[in-house]
């Protein structure tokens, strides 16, 4: 059976030209421990298998080009202006295309993905936002850089937040050392913070419309349907993607 995403977002609905999904761990021809719908070239996985699964991923969008980057949990932004061919960029956790036919492609193992989408300028972004990630900002980084190189008005874009570690096991024991004085109010029993809410307060903070903000709400800790870092520390990494097509 052909591949589909597992999961998609009715904030995205009524846009014709985007393309957009979450894929979970099944469906893929990896073996344990990265069975089978694995999108990583950093976890052990052979390569062809890698790509294999990718192209599986591409053929379920119907798009031309995958871009993707090796995530290094920082707050770098890539503008990706032309790809002929499929890339993995290096040192960059968030991308921004208004390229026809080519989908950005961020790896998950518990990290959220954060998919935006201008709908009067015609560009997307793709931002992996790990806790990391959550306390550089990352999202008001990449709203900026929407701004600067498309001239996007956040009270245009729409974004939506990928299955991702959820408040039930975002579990943080040093959080007074690694999470600003701003997140505590998130912080809920036993040392536990919502992260999906701190990206939503973000969003807000970089101008977006609390009605153009989707949450999926789904813990890949929880759920066997997606790769967890914290569950399986030797594991996969599931994708999260967002494109235009022509």
């Amino acid at each position: 059976m052909p591949l589909h995403a597992a999961h998609t977002f009715a904030i995205f609905a009524d846009s014709p030209r985007l393309v957009h999904g979450c894929f979970h761990r099944h469906d893929g021809i990896s073996p344990a421990p990265f069975n089978s719908l694995n999108i990583s070239l950093g976890v052990g996985d052979d390569p062809d298998n890698v790509h294999h699964n990718r192209s599986l991923v591409k053929r379920a969008l119907g798009c031309e080009t995958l871009v993707s980057t090796r995530q290094v949990h920082g707050n770098r932004v890539a503008v990706v202006r032309e790809m002929a061919e499929d890339q993995e960029l290096d040192g960059y956790d968030a991308l921004i295309t208004d390229r026809p036919g080519l989908a950005l492609l961020i790896q998950q193992a518990d990290c959220q993905a954060v998919l935006l989408h201008d709908p009067q300028r015609k560009v997307v972004a793709n931002i992996h936002c790990g806790w990391q990630g959550s306390v550089a900002n990352i999202i008001g980084t990449t709203i900026r850089q929407m701004a600067d190189s498309f001239l996007s008005d956040p009270a245009h874009i729409k974004a939506a937040i990928s299955p991702a570690l959820g408040p039930c096991c975002g579990e943080f024991i040093h959080y007074e050392k690694e999470l600003p004085a701003a997140f505590h109010r998130f912080g809920l029993s036993a040392n536990h913070f919502d992260f999906p809410a701190i990206s939503t307060m973000q969003l807000l903070e970089a101008g977006l419309a609390a009605d153009h903000i989707e949450v999926a709400g789904i813990c890949t800790k929880c759920n066997d349907d997606w790769f967890s870092f914290r569950r399986n520390r030797h594991t996969g990494r599931s994708c999260s993607t967002i494109g235009l097509m022509p």
